[in-house]
């Protein structure tokens, strides 16, 4: 067994379920309390937060030293047909990322879209041209803000491993939010060391090797069929073979961020952890 570099930092996916009151603010205590080390803020249902608040956040994380990320809102579809939801999408990412800044987030995670019935060609050219702009935008603003494009698990939607891959080496500054087990739900495969290992090289060979040391990953349990993903599971109640590929990640060198969305998310985080560093 490969001794951990302690790289990698552990953490939940929105609130910790044993934070009292459910807020994002005593979620950042409480998973500072347990030894986790990271916390994404989940605006998944819109950007509903406010200023004041947002700069309570960024203090309380620096003071404890939790690493924040953000998830965009679920309504985004860059590659939708109608001009007008393509426009509100991007509104959307650009709202996430400034308030992730003045949360002192350094990542925002969002979906990017659905293939709709042009395919993933022509949708890879639609998104590609959306998110573009929306780059731009956040560049001119000074808005220091990472994008991250997720790596999702039902086959209608625009998120192959290939398809995150292409964005990212096609628009300057924005990095993969990769989900291995979106990548298992979706393929039907992608289940051993080996595999993981293949998916971690070829990462680093289309991005290099600051994707690999820089890393924004999700995890948990997947419940799948042959259209892909159904729900999220517990690590412990699905076939994803969890400790081989967390040798991997410490084999390979994988720094950066794993943000666990399983149902019990503190406990699946904090098992992972513990493996981590066995």
């Amino acid at each position: 067994m490969t001794s951990a570099s302690n790289k990698l930092l552990f953490g939940t996916a929105g609130v910790p379920l044993s934070a009292s009151p459910s807020s994002t603010l005593a979620g950042i205590g409480k998973i500072a309390q347990m030894g986790l080390e990271c916390l994404e803020i989940e605006f998944v249902k819109g950007v509903k937060m406010g200023t004041d608040l947002a700069q309570k956040i960024k203090e309380e994380a620096k003071a404890l030293n939790v690493a924040l990320s953000v998830h965009a809102p679920y309504y985004i579809n860059l590659n939708s047909a109608e001009e007008g939801k393509r426009l509100a999408s991007q509104e959307r990412l650009l709202r996430s990322a400034r308030m992730a800044e003045i949360c002192g987030a350094k990542s925002v995670v969002f979906h990017a879209g659905y293939y709709g019935g042009v395919g993933p060609e022509k949708a890879s050219q639609t998104i590609k041209e959306g998110l573009k702009e929306v780059v731009s935008i956040l560049k001119s603003d000074r808005t220091p803000v990472m994008l991250r494009p997720e790596i999702l698990g039902k086959r209608t939607q625009f998120g192959s491993l290939e398809d995150i891959l292409y964005l990212c080496r096609e628009v300057d500054g924005i990095l993969p939010c990769v989900d291995f087990c979106h990548i298992h739900a979706r393929e039907g495969k992608a289940n051993s060391y080996s595999e993981f290992h293949r998916i971690l090289r070829k990462i680093e060979k289309k991005l290099g090797s600051k994707a690999i040391k820089n890393m924004h990953i999700h995890i948990s349990g997947v419940d799948y069929n042959d259209k892909g993903e159904k729900k999220h599971l517990n690590l412990r109640d699905s076939d994803f073979r969890f400790d081989d590929w967390i040798q991997a990640l410490k084999d390979y060198g994988v720094e950066g961020t794993i943000i666990c969305e399983s149902p019990n998310l503190e406990q699946d985080a904090m098992m992972l952890k513990q493996l981590y560093k066995g």
